[in-house]
């Protein structure tokens, strides 16, 4: 069989010719040159939409910066993504999510693995410019696994498009529109008052502290110190292999033995 060879374009991206599939978009393109670009809302093949603008890019010939994310390359394309216009909009755009945000975040779920918090500290914020209304909206935690605080919502809409288009469930998604703009099931219902299925896949792909698992540690430590109780322990089947990634084994091991060992002790 011959072999497929796929089309290319040739491009320059920070004075660097390279030469990448004609269907990249500068983002791909700039990853595929080590090169990096902020982002904050994209999401590969689920959140494609250039909501959050910190992926801004000056392409040669353009009227205006472009989000890299949505931009395709095409033959001859020029693109500078480190000049001082880029930096200073990227930092505008960084510090304006940041003037309206809840910025609690040493006691944050999300304290050091919080996507907006690395970009914070990537792009040097010490200070921010603006000052927000900082609308205090009411917490979200009727649902008995899932939290929604849309005080530390950044819009980005991973959450609506991965309930929609990948779980196929579409129970959240945004109202209202400019300041006003909430993520959020239909009459601002709670999680629990629509049929979300708990599965928590927003939660996963939320960069920030909006979406959490509810914490029922402290009702675990209540019931073992009851000593009028017999604790029983039940886990999900899919914990067994997805815990044993968070402590370091490979991706895809059975941790079940591991499990009833560290129950046991």
């Amino acid at each position: 069989k011959g072999s497929v060879k796929m089309e290319t374009v040739n491009i320059t991206i920070d004075s660097r010719k390279i030469q990448v599939p004609k269907n990249y978009t500068v983002l791909e393109a700039a990853r595929f040159a080590n090169i990096e670009i902020p982002t904050l809302c994209f999401l590969k093949d689920i959140n494609e939409i250039g909501a959050c603008r910190m992926c801004l890019v000056e392409i040669q010939g353009a009227r205006s910066l472009q989000a890299a994310c949505v931009y395709p390359v095409s033959e001859g394309l020029v693109i500078n993504t480190q000049t001082p216009a880029v930096r200073e909009a990227r930092k505008v755009t960084l510090e304006l999510i940041l003037s309206n945000h809840d910025k609690k975040c040493l006691t944050c779920v999300r304290s050091n693995n919080c996507e907006l918090q690395k970009l914070a500290q990537d792009l040097n914020i010490r200070d921010i410019r603006f000052e927000g209304e900082s609308a205090k909206m009411p917490l979200d935690e009727i649902s008995p696994s899932i939290v929604r605080d849309p005080n530390k919502c950044v819009l980005c809409r991973r959450c609506v498009s991965m309930c929609k288009n990948v779980q196929s469930v579409a129970v959240i998604d945004t109202t209202e529109r400019g300041f006003k703009t909430l993520v959020t099931p239909a009459f601002n219902k709670s999680l629990n008052e629509v049929p979300c299925t708990m599965c928590g896949q927003c939660i996963n792909v939320c960069p920030v502290g909006a979406l959490r698992e509810k914490d029922d540690t402290d009702k675990v430590w209540e019931a073992l110190a009851n000593k009028d109780l017999h604790v029983v322990v039940q886990t999900a089947p899919a914990v067994r292999v997805a815990i044993g990634e968070e402590f370091g084994m490979p991706i895809g091991s059975r941790a079940t033995s591991n499990m009833v060992a560290a129950l046991r002790r």
